[in-house]
């Protein structure tokens, strides 16, 4: 950038004064369910739930409503992404409790 350019973009007589807008895109959050989770199992019980080991060592649960994708990992540890509030994370990930509650209740048969 030449100095004449540089001088337009900042003219040094005049104070700028920035006034950036924010918008929150994408929260990312890790949470832990401190219990061991069967990966597969949770892939068969839900269609949400795409597990593919030899590709991702984790299994991807599609959260339709908040939307947000939970990556869950066999030992209980989830990172949620796609979240635009804490409140929408908050919810996704406890879908992700209520689709283990289901698996767990479901092999207590």
């Amino acid at each position: 950038m030449s100095k004449n350019s540089e001088s337009r973009l900042y003219p040094p007589h005049k104070k700028v004064v920035l006034k950036p807008t924010y918008k929150v895109q994408n929260i990312v959050t890790k949470a832990e369910l401190n219990v061991d989770l069967d990966l597969y199992g949770l892939a068969k019980l839900s269609n949400d739930v795409d597990y593919e080991p030899e590709q991702f060592p984790g299994a991807i649960f599609k959260v339709h409503e908040p939307k947000a994708a939970l990556l869950l990992f066999k030992n209980g540890k989830i990172i949620c992404t796609g979240a635009k509030t804490t409140a929408d994370v908050r919810r996704a990930i406890d879908k992700a409790v209520e689709l283990v509650n289901r698996y767990i209740a479901s092999k207590g048969r």
